[in-house]
C-alpha cells in the first residue's frame, strides 16, 4: 500500500471548506478576529478539538518567544488567519516557526482577503 503523500488530507479539506463558507459569508473586508469568531462557532458545530490563540510555548519544546498561532486543530494542524492584501515571504517565515517551535508537520496560511480563497500550506521539513 502507498504511502499517502498529502499531510492531513481529509482534516485540512475540511478546514479549507469551512473558510470557503466563512468568507463567501463574512465576504473579503473583515478583521481576522471577526474571521476566526466565526470560524470557532463552524469548528464546535462539527465538534473538531481546537485551541484558539495557542501559545507555542504550552507544548514541550524549546519555544520561549511565547508565540501565538490562530489555531491548533486536533494537536496536529496549526491554523493562522490574515486578512490583507496579499501573504508575504515573513507570513511563510513566521509559520514556519511557528511549525518548528511546535514540532508539528503542516500549518495553514489562510488570507480571506484575497478575491478568491487560497489556502497556503506550509510544511515543516525538519519534521
Amino acid at each position: 500500500m502507498e504511502e499517502e503523500k498529502i499531510i492531513y488530507k481529509d482534516l485540512c479539506y475540511e478546514i479549507v471548506g469551512i473558510c470557503f463558507k466563512i468568507q463567501d459569508r463574512l465576504g473579503r473586508f473583515c478583521k481576522e478576529k471577526q474571521y476566526a469568531d466565526e470560524f470557532e462557532k463552524w469548528l464546535i458545530e462539527r465538534k473538531i478539538k481546537y485551541e484558539r490563540e495557542f501559545a507555542l510555548n504550552k507544548l514541550e519544546s524549546n519555544d520561549v518567544n511565547g508565540n501565538i498561532v490562530d489555531f491548533i486543530i486536533e494537536d496536529k494542524l496549526l491554523i493562522d488567519f490574515k486578512a490583507k492584501k496579499f501573504i508575504t515571504k515573513e507570513d511563510y517565515g513566521q509559520m514556519q516557526r511557528y511549525l518548528i517551535s511546535s514540532k508539528l508537520k503542516l500549518g495553514l496560511l489562510i488570507n480571506f482577503r484575497e478575491s478568491y480563497l487560497k489556502p497556503k500550506r506550509v510544511i515543516n521539513s525538519k519534521v
